[in-house]
């Protein structure tokens, strides 16, 4: 199943949002292949950096998106409080912007960072608006979200622009235990 948790979790998406759910992203059960992207924020900034590769078997959250939004900012920033929590260590996370033109992407990906005041995920720039070949990215997805540990994905979300809500970033979150390992 490509949407990721549950059909119920699936079902309830789409229902939600009166439509078929955006499926995006490396299925569950798959390993997530490596990539590479400009880092533009923190200690790796302006480094080619592959994150899945550092992160190996430990938990992780990759999450791809085509623009710097509020509605992404209120999850990422809920991410990063997560991550900055001892408890969830050794719990990785890093957004990647898509886009065609990185120089440009990268200053606006670094504004987006400071006004959600995101300090312990590193923010990045894929220089390809189609995202990672290996990846197969949807078009119609404006955020995509894999959760995985042990070189495997745990659970999949796709949103297109506009369904990033309040109930879609609860079930995200709520989907941490998967991969940390506390269901």
């Amino acid at each position: 199943m490509r949407c990721g948790w549950t059909l119920l979790g699936c079902l309830m998406v789409a229902s939600v949002q009166g439509g078929e759910p955006c499926v995006s992203g490396v299925p569950v059960g798959s390993r997530p292949g490596p990539y590479t992207f400009i880092v533009s924020t923190g200690k790796d900034r302006g480094q080619l950096t592959c994150y899945i590769c550092e992160t190996a078997d430990k938990p992780g959250i990759v999450i791809f998106a085509r623009s710097p939004h509020d509605d992404l900012g209120k999850l990422v920033a809920a991410l990063d409080r997560v991550i900055a929590d001892p408890k969830n260590a050794p719990l990785r996370a890093w957004v990647t912007f898509l886009s065609a033109d990185q120089a440009t992407m990268d200053s606006r990906v670094v504004d987006w960072g400071k006004k959600h005041a995101i300090k312990n995920i590193p923010l990045g720039v894929f220089e390809d608006p189609a995202g990672p070949p290996s990846y197969r990215l949807a078009d119609e997805a404006d955020v995509s979200i894999m959760l995985f540990v042990k070189q495997r994905v745990a659970a999949n979300f796709a949103f297109r622009a506009g369904e990033l809500s309040d109930t879609a970033r609860q079930q995200v979150l709520a989907a941490l235990p998967m991969i940390l390992g506390n269901k």
